[in-house]
């Protein structure tokens, strides 16, 4: 897209292809669904990927530079809908990351934080971006296991799901055991989660690991799944 681009008009144009297809009657399934916590406009994925398609042309969204000022202005939208977008947008710029778009990671992951945003940030945003600046990962790491944010733990646990046998098991072993005592539910399940995945391609060291720690019943339980289901 050319110098110039306005960022308010393009989200503008985004408002008024939702707009066109929202369903208040699917929305309150969906505000209920999410406990309450966001406005919805009332469109399933397809459809709303359906209506978003032409925004998401190269030739039609923002260029690089311009990306941190429209995620930020979706992401201050009522309906979680935009949210959605945004995550899905900066799915499609994977390969220009530079190394300061971590800080528009962590923006969204700490802003309006639940785990159907977080979760595809930590596996398809974060964890592409520490395959391309590896040198970066044990400072953003430690720094969010050591935060008072239980959405960028989360991030720290989930960010590997997609590595299958490129995993750092020795780093996420360390991590799980930094987080394994929190009382959370969204650290545990994330704890078991990440062993679960892990165990798709390891299963004597996951179940090795599991045995020799104690962890929660639901980190315990989620983690061996796929083992115990291979039995």
């Amino acid at each position: 897209m050319s110098d110039n681009f306005n960022p308010d008009k393009y989200i503008e144009e985004i408002t008024g292809a939702f707009e066109a297809i929202a369903d208040s009657e699917c929305a309150e399934g969906q505000k209920k669904y999410m406990r309450n916590k966001f406005e919805f406009c009332g469109i399933q994925a397809r459809p709303r990927r359906e209506a978003a398609r032409k925004f998401m042309r190269k030739d039609n969204r923002p260029v690089y530079e311009n990306l941190a000022v429209v995620i930020k202005k979706l992401w201050k939208k009522e309906e979680r809908e935009y949210q959605y977008y945004a995550v899905e947008l900066l799915e499609r710029y994977e390969k220009n990351f530079t190394e300061d778009i971590i800080s528009l990671f962590e923006y969204m992951i700490t802003k309006k934080s639940w785990w159907d945003t977080v979760d595809r940030i930590a596996k398809n945003l974060t964890g592409r971006y520490f395959e391309s600046f590896p040198e970066n990962r044990e400072r953003y790491l430690q720094k969010w296991v050591r935060s008072d944010n239980i959405w960028l733990k989360r991030t720290a646990l989930l960010f590997q799901l997609g590595y299958k046998e490129n995993t750092d098991a020795v780093l996420l072993f360390d991590l799980i055991n930094q987080l394994k005592d929190i009382d959370e539910f969204f650290i545990q399940k994330a704890i078991g989660w990440s062993l679960r995945e892990y165990s798709k391609v390891e299963p004597k060291v996951v179940e090795e690991f599991i045995q020799n720690h104690d962890f929660s019943s639901l980190s315990t339980r989620e983690g061996m799944k796929v083992i115990n289901k291979n039995k």
